[in-house]
Parts: structure tokens; sequence; C-alpha cells
């Protein structure tokens, strides 16, 4: 097998560093584009995309925070002119679900004459173990907005795959795949779930939107993150994504890692000890 070398844009994050993690296991030439990197890659300074993508054939990208948020798309307009000029061969963009600003990105990336896979994905599992919920369910209280939309969770591990694969398969380019886990787990559900794998109870409670940007204010949550849980919650959580995919199993040829599972694991792993 060719060694590619790839660049992985936010190789330190969920995705990123699993996919960089599998890349490396199989022999790739890997570069994490990130802040603290060398050379360093920071979506917030244009001045510093050209190193990392110098001498790369393939680029990994996600974007921080997320592709909805305003200047997203000149991020990823000016991404994709240093990745023409240094003639990168394949571009892998990690995409949400059902946001429409997102697919305006998305289409840059169809439009720009380099081969490419785009990868949707919704909600991850990580959220609960790495993320928004975490601290939350350490200390054993847990609120959050449209707790009984059902939501297609899916895990890190199964998008991380898809991407690696999609980077070294040419089969999959131009096609865009939307990942979910196997089934649709509430806010609520997942919690419950989370309390079985550890024995032990956790305070849920239903709060509206309002309610949850005030309780994120009250301890210092950044205004631009603030603006995208809200976003995440009015725009995306109406029910739109309530609907699985069999994607995974048909590019990975195993079953979606389900929530239960990933519940199971991370308790084993401590990342909900109490603090």
């Amino acid at each position: 097998m060719k060694q590619e070398k790839i660049l992985v844009i936010g190789g330190t994050g969920k995705t990123g560093r699993k996919v960089a993690k599998k890349l490396n296991s199989l022999g790739h030439s890997v570069r994490i584009g990130s802040r603290n990197s060398s050379p360093s890659f920071d979506w917030e300074k244009p001045e510093t995309w050209k190193d990392p993508i110098e001498g790369m054939d393939k680029i990994y990208i996600t974007f921080q925070p997320d592709l909805a948020v305003p200047g997203a798309q000149k991020a990823i307009k000016g991404l994709i002119e240093e990745a023409s000029r240094a003639n990168i061969q394949k571009l892998v963009l990690l995409s949400g679900r059902g946001e429409s600003e997102a697919e305006l990105c998305e289409q840059l990336v169809v439009d720009s004459g380099i081969a490419y896979t785009i990868v949707r994905a919704d909600w991850f599992n990580q959220n609960f173990s790495e993320g928004l919920f975490t601290e939350a369910i350490k200390v054993g209280k847990v609120a959050v907005p449209k707790a009984n939309v059902p939501i297609p969770f899916v895990d890190t591990d199964d998008i991380a795959d898809v991407a690696v694969t999609s980077l070294l398969n040419n089969t999959h380019d131009g096609k865009t795949y939307k990942l979910t886990g196997p089934d649709l787990w509430t806010f609520e559900d997942c919690i419950a779930t989370i309390e079985k794998s550890l024995n032990r109870n956790i305070e849920f409670t239903a709060v509206s939107i309002d309610e949850y940007t005030e309780m994120l204010k009250a301890i210092n949550i950044p205004d631009d993150f603030v603006w995208l849980v809200n976003y995440l919650f009015i725009n995306v959580l109406d029910g739109r994504n309530s609907n699985t995919t069999d994607t995974i199993e048909k590019i990975l040829g195993r079953p979606a890692k389900n929530f239960k599972e990933f519940a199971k694991e991370a308790a084993l792993a401590g990342v909900w000890n109490k603090l």
C-alpha cells in the first residue's frame, strides 16, 4: 500500500486524534494541524495554513468550533485555495448533519476541483464523555433543553474509521455520507443509561433554551460557544435528524457502535469518576 502524506486538521480533537492514530498505525505519514503543533495551524490565523499544507497529499478537515458559525465559509474557501496551490489530491470534510450553513461550506469543497468526500455526522456519543455534559455527569446533576427529541448519537470511533477509509480509497471520491448510530436516543435516555453503567443516581432536569443559556453564562462559557449551543438546540434539534442510516455498516462492514456499548466502555475507563 502506498504511504500517504496526510494533514489532519484538528488532529488533537474528538475525531481528529483518532483519525491520526489510525493512519499512523497503517504506516502513513501524518501531520497534525493544531495551534500547538509544529508547524502550527490556527483557523483564526490564515497565515499559518500554508506551511502545514505544504508537501501533503491529502487533508482531513475539522473546523472549530463548527461549520455553522459565522466566518466558516470564508475560512474553508481560504483553505481550499491553499490546498489547490499545494496540489492536494483529496479533501475529507467533517460536516454537521442537518445544518444548512454547514452545507454551504460543503459546496465549496464540492466545487473545488479537488477529489473529496463529505462526512456528515450527528451528535457524538463523546459529547457525554469529553465534551458538553462530562462535568455535569461527574457531579451528578444534568440539565438540558430538548430533553425528549430522539437523536441518532454516533461514535467518534466510527466517524474516524469512515474518514480513514475515505482518505485512503478513491471509491469514496465525490460521495457525501450521512453517519448515525444504529438507534435513536433522547438525552433523558442517555443519562438513564449512563446511570446504569455507573450504578449511581444522576439528577436529570429538562430546561428551556433560555434557562440553559443563562446556566452557561453563569459558569463563564464563552459567548461564541453559547451562540453555537443555542444554534444546535434551536435549529438542528427540531426532529429533522430523528432518523438513522446504515451508512457506517455499509462502508465498514460492521455495525455502528450503539450508545449502551459506549456508556459501558466510558464508565469502565473512569471518565465519569466523581470530582
